[in-house]
């Protein structure tokens, strides 16, 4: 499976896509650069899936990767899996915005659908 290793190590890279991930399902938009948005999105659509099937592995497969943050799961399996059980997949988009002033990176919304 190829990914973007977003210029960190793999603890580091793991702790910004969760924290991310977190952040989107909390607050349902983020402002992020293309690259990070793009592979955050994985990691929403598949907790909105697991919260879609809402079985107990999936719960704690979620809970693993956020590190145990029980109010997000929990916002996942109640709120946003009843939203989405119609929804095939495509749970999030990419809006693009302008350049950040420092480095010139692309900077995106990643929202919830």
């Amino acid at each position: 499976m190829l990914y973007r290793k977003l210029g960190r190590e793999s603890r580091q890279r793991r702790s910004i896509l969760a924290n991310i991930t977190r952040d989107v399902i909390m607050n349902e938009s983020v402002v992020t650069t293309e690259a990070r948005a793009k592979e955050v999105r994985k990691f929403v659509d598949k907790m909105i899936t697991y919260g879609k099937k809402g079985t107990l592995v999936n719960r704690r497969k979620a809970l693993a990767f956020l590190y145990n943050d029980k109010d997000v799961v929990n916002k996942v399996f109640n709120e946003l899996a009843k939203r989405y059980e119609t929804r095939n997949g495509g749970y999030t988009r990419i809006i693009k915005l302008k350049e950040r002033v420092g480095d010139d990176a692309l900077q995106v919304k990643l929202e919830l659908v």
